[in-house]
């Protein structure tokens, strides 16, 4: 068998009860110089209203496994699929491979579709004629677990 740096999947339905609401703050941070904090709180937001564009078409997964390291996509985050986003070459998607559900890059080389990692560890998946093979969904944001 190749070695495809399997990932293994929790899915999550995006929930239509009530909202979580967290509060937003009315200024923004800088990632430099240090400015005075402001102590003022915007309305809370709904995290889905920003994230979700197609409610019923998307939801989360969680990722086990590092093959997808190097874009930023590790163990433990949570994935925002979107079922009905169109995908293009260099999307990164859900792909189920062979009855099975894999997250990495797509794209197209020579009249061939590939697979691609990102983790020099695995090496691109050539998708064959006779390879079962469909995208499952766009991967819109990633969640990063605890730092």
């Amino acid at each position: 068998m190749k070695n495809r740096g399997k990932l293994a999947f929790q899915f999550h339905a995006i929930s239509k009860g009530s909202p979580f609401k967290i509060p937003l703050m009315s200024s923004t941070v800088t990632a430099g110089f240090p400015s005075p904090a402001d102590d003022h709180l915007d309305l809370p937001i709904d995290l889905n209203e920003y994230l979700v564009k197609h409610p019923a078409a998307t939801f989360y997964v969680r990722v086990q496994g590092d093959s997808m390291d190097d874009a930023g996509i590790h163990q433990g985050d949570l994935l925002i699929v979107d079922r009905a986003e169109p995908y293009t070459m260099g999307s990164i998607v859900l792909a189920v491979l062979d009855g099975e559900f894999t997250v990495k890059k797509l794209m197209k080389k020579n009249d061939s579709l590939y697979l691609l990692s990102s983790n020099t560890a695995y090496h691109p998946i050539k998708i064959e004629t006779e390879t079962d093979f469909k995208v499952w969904g766009v991967v819109t944001y990633i969640v990063h677990g605890p730092l």
